[in-house]
């Protein structure tokens, strides 16, 4: 019986050697498709320059799916297939204007309509600037200091975050809800410091969520330098006025479309492993970093095991998801057919974070202990590649709705270098130029590497 035993744990131990080398040998081929004969950088061009901004509903959005089914059909994918979905239509209009007025004295900043606001009346909007730092601050000054005035949401990023993401979650409520809040207080217009660290004349802007019922009013982004210079002129004159205009128009409902790649599965072809970013973008800049790198690393990822000969167990899909950036409904959309055509979802993978270096995954939904034995099994093939932090707390905004319907799917959050990230977020420099063609193919291999590691050896610990 001894001799049995020591048998039985010597085979297990071969094999689990002999799985953990074939593995080594897999990614490292993995990792040489995409350095050597990567498409995902030259794909990005194609998108930033030849299609460039794609906010829902417009033309360029329409483009961009025929672009990606196309370019997918190209790849040889087994399926590729088009999803209709309904999206908002919210356009800019003509470029934004904002003055500090300081008794005679008018001074231009860079401001930016947030998506999803209204516009200013026809000749704009003048009046007196209250500054404030938190939505708090709204309730405990009340109606009486703020109904008439333009508030001013100044509230910096918090360098103490070494992961720049948690310091945009900690400032973004003065965006998404400070001007449906402000409007209960009887306030005419919003300004809203932009969310970065970054310290430029670039305005940041973003959507802006108001209450279905309640009041909307006026509100943009105005750069950190002009935002310094703001509160600077309220201290030293505290009856400071402030001047904008925007004619931004939410126009009806437009027709749109998810776009889905896939690799039919061997073994498993109802069971999928999604991996994808949004294909929308706000309309200042040409949407490289937020978020083309997303779509062209997750394409590439596929196109990679695709190149490779790889045939998956379980079906392997790309996803572009139209509308993140002002909606969701992409999202939405997909989770809904999934559910529809009973589907199960093994893991979704989102990567909207900007094609910087990678540094690994963050996991939202795994079995107790699964995520120490993922470290402990495949940390150390990562490890080479930099891109082994693989930590609890992951997703994206695109891929939470397949867990909402679907529970036992596992969200996986693609987790590249924070720290520049959001120096160019929603902003006129979010363009191809700054973007590194090395960063985006590590990132492409990484995630092709984690698709063919819980392919072969599930998520299940």
């Amino acid at each position: 019986m001894k001799i049995k035993l020591t048998l039985i744990a010597s085979l297990f131990v071969s094999a689990t050697a002999f799985a953990q080398n074939t593995d080594s040998v897999m990614l490292r081929k993995i990792y040489d498709e995409a350095l050597v004969n990567g498409q995902c950088y030259q794909n990005l061009h194609y998108l930033c320059k030849n299609i460039g901004q794609r906010l829902s509903g417009s033309a360029n959005a329409q483009k961009a799916v025929e672009w990606g089914k196309k370019v997918m059909e190209s790849y040889g994918f087994d399926k590729v297939f088009l999803q209709p979905c309904m999206v908002p239509h919210w356009v800019r209009g003509a470029k934004e204007q904002g003055f500090i007025i300081d008794g005679q004295k008018r001074t231009p900043v860079a401001i930016a309509a947030l998506g999803m606001s209204v516009a200013t009346p026809k000749d704009g909007i003048t009046a007196q600037v209250i500054e404030l730092h938190s939505l708090d601050e709204l309730k405990t000054l009340g109606e009486a200091a703020i109904k008439g005035k333009i508030v001013f949401f100044n509230r910096p990023f918090d360098p103490r975050f070494i992961e720049t993401g948690r310091a945009y979650g900690a400032a973004g409520d003065q965006r998404f809800a400070g001007p449906a809040a402000a409007a209960k207080f009887g306030a005419v217009g919003v300004i809203v410091r932009s969310l970065t660290e970054a310290l430029d004349n670039y305005p940041h802007t973003g959507t802006t969520v108001y209450d279905k019922d309640g009041k909307k009013i006026p509100a943009a982004a105005i750069s950190t330098i002009a935002a310094n210079q703001l509160s600077a002129t309220l201290k030293k004159s505290p009856k400071t006025k402030f001047f904008f205009k925007q004619s931004c128009m939410q126009l009806p409902d437009a027709p749109s479309f998810n776009v889905v790649g896939e690799l039919t599965g061997t073994e498993n072809p109802n069971k999928f492993i999604d991996v994808g970013g949004h294909l929308d973008s706000w309309d200042l800049a040409e949407g490289a970093n937020d978020d083309g790198t997303g779509v062209t690393g997750a394409l590439e990822a596929v196109r990679v095991l695709k190149a490779m000969n790889y045939r998956p167990k379980n079906s392997l899909r790309v996803v572009f998801f139209m509308n993140e950036e002002n909606g969701d409904r992409g999202g939405d959309k997909y989770a809904e057919l999934a559910l529809a055509n009973k589907e199960e979802h093994i893991a979704a993978i989102e990567t909207d974070g900007g094609g910087f270096t990678p540094r690994g995954f963050g996991f939202t939904g795994l079995q107790p202990d699964a995520l120490t034995a993922i470290n402990q099994t495949w940390k150390h093939l990562l490890e080479p590649y930099d891109a082994d932090k693989l930590s609890a707390g992951g997703g994206g905004s695109d891929i939470e709705p397949l867990r909402e319907k679907m529970p036992s799917t596992v969200l996986i959050g693609f987790r590249g270098d924070s720290q520049r990230y959001f120096d160019i977020h929603h902003t006129p420099n979010d363009v191809f130029e700054n973007v590194n063609k090395r960063e985006l193919e590590l990132g492409a291999a990484a995630m092709a590497s984690l698709m063919y590691l819980i392919d072969q050896h599930g998520l299940k610990f």
